[in-house]
C-alpha cells in the first residue's frame, strides 16, 4: 500500500488534480476548467469530483491527505481564502473544512507560488537551497520566497505576493486595487493586452490582425520576428528585472526560479530581464543569485502541495 497525496493547482483558467507518492512520483492525473460561481461553490464540486475520480482508480492505496495550491492570499493556519483577487468568488472560503467535510482526508491549502517554491526546492531547479525567490507567471504573478530553509508567508499571509510590487507608479490599474504592479506587465494577461495596444497603436502589423490573440500567438509572432511582438517581450522582461533587482537587493538569495505558464517566452524576455537585475543591483548579490528556469514546469505546485500534504498528515492526530 502505497501513501499518496491528491494534490490541487487551481488556476484561474484550469484545475489539475494529481495523485503523488512520498518520492514525487505521479500516479494518476485528472484536468478540467476552473468552473465559476457566485460563492466558490462550484470549485469546490470540482476538487471533489476530481478527488473521489482519483479515489476509484487507486482502489487499496492510502490516501493520506488532499492539498490544494491556490491563487490567493490565504490564512495557512486555518485554511481558509483570505483573497483571491482573479477567482474573487473565493474570498472567505474555509477550503479546509469543504474539503474534509466531502472527502473525509486531511487537508492543507497553501498560495499557488509558495507551492511552487516549495515542489523546486524538494525536486526542483532551487533543491537544498536555503534563500530562494519563486516567480510564477501565469494569469497573474505570484511569488515564493524561502528564508534560511523557511517559506515565508507574514502573519497576514501576504508575504511573497511579488506581482504587486509597483513597477509603474502611474501605470495600468490592478486588481488588487493599485496601478503599475509588475503583475500587469509581466503575466500572460499582460502579454495580451500589450499586444493589443501595440497592435492598435500600429495598424497593419502582425499584431494588428490578431483580433483576439491568446500569450500563445504573440509568442509565436515574436518568434516570427514581429518587431511590435518583440516589444512586448522586452517589457515583460524589462518590468520583470526591475521588481527582481529590488528583491536581489533586499533579501540577497541564492537562486530565482521562474515558472508558470508564461515563463514560456524565456528566450524572449530572458536577456531584457537579466540586463535590469545587473544594471539595478548590487554586483555581488546579482552575482551570486542563479536566474534559472523552473525545472519542474507545470508540476511545480502539484508537488509543493504534495510535499505539503505529507507534512500535514504526519502532525494530524
Amino acid at each position: 500500500m502505497t501513501d499518496i497525496v491528491l494534490a490541487t493547482d487551481l488556476g484561474g483558467t484550469n484545475m489539475r488534480m494529481a495523485a503523488v507518492g512520498r518520492s514525487g512520483d505521479v500516479l494518476f492525473r485528472s484536468k478540467e476548467r476552473t468552473p465559476r460561481s457566485r460563492d466558490g461553490e462550484a470549485i469546490v464540486d470540482a476538487i471533489v469530483r476530481m478527488g473521489q475520480e482519483c479515489r476509484e482508480e487507486l482502489v487499496g492505496e492510502n490516501l493520506v491527505a488532499v492539498a490544494v495550491a491556490a491563487p490567493a492570499t490565504i490564512d495557512f493556519d486555518n485554511g481558509v481564502i483570505t483573497t483571491s483577487p482573479n477567482l474573487p468568488e473565493m474570498n472567505g472560503l474555509a477550503m479546509n473544512d469543504e474539503i474534509r467535510k466531502h472527502l473525509g482526508m486531511e487537508a492543507v491549502l497553501e498560495n499557488d507560488a509558495n507551492a511552487a517554491a516549495i515542489g523546486e526546492r524538494w525536486l526542483g531547479a532551487s533543491k537544498g537551497i536555503d534563500n530562494s525567490i519563486m516567480v510564477t507567471l501565469g494569469t497573474g504573478v505570484g511569488g515564493g520566497i524561502f528564508i534560511n530553509g523557511e517559506i515565508i508567508r507574514g502573519p497576514d499571509g501576504t508575504a511573497g505576493e511579488i506581482g504587486h510590487i509597483g513597477v509603474e507608479p502611474e501605470g495600468h490599474k490592478c486588481g488588487c486595487g493599485s496601478r503599475g504592479c509588475v503583475e500587469q506587465y509581466a503575466s500572460a494577461t499582460a502579454v495580451v493586452r500589450m499586444a493589443k495596444e501595440l497592435g492598435a497603436e500600429n495598424p497593419g502589423s502582425a499584431l494588428d490582425k490578431l483580433s483576439d490573440p491568446t500569450s500563445e500567438d504573440v509568442y509565436e509572432t515574436a518568434l516570427a520576428g514581429d518587431p511590435l511582438a518583440l516589444e512586448v517581450f522586452r517589457r515583460q522582461g524589462y518590468y520583470l528585472g526591475i521588481m527582481l533587482a529590488g528583491l536581489i537587493n533586499a533579501l540577497n538569495p541564492e537562486a530565482v526560479v521562474v515558472g508558470g505558464g508564461a515563463s514560456g517566452g524565456w528566450d524572449l524576455f530572458a536577456p531584457h530581464m537579466e540586463r535590469e537585475i545587473k544594471a539595478r543591483s548590487y554586483k555581488e548579490a546579482a552575482e551570486r543569485a542563479k536566474i534559472t528556469r523552473s525545472r519542474l514546469g507545470d508540476d511545480a505546485g502539484i508537488l509543493g502541495g504534495a510535499r505539503l500534504g505529507f507534512e500535514s498528515a504526519a502532525k494530524a492526530p
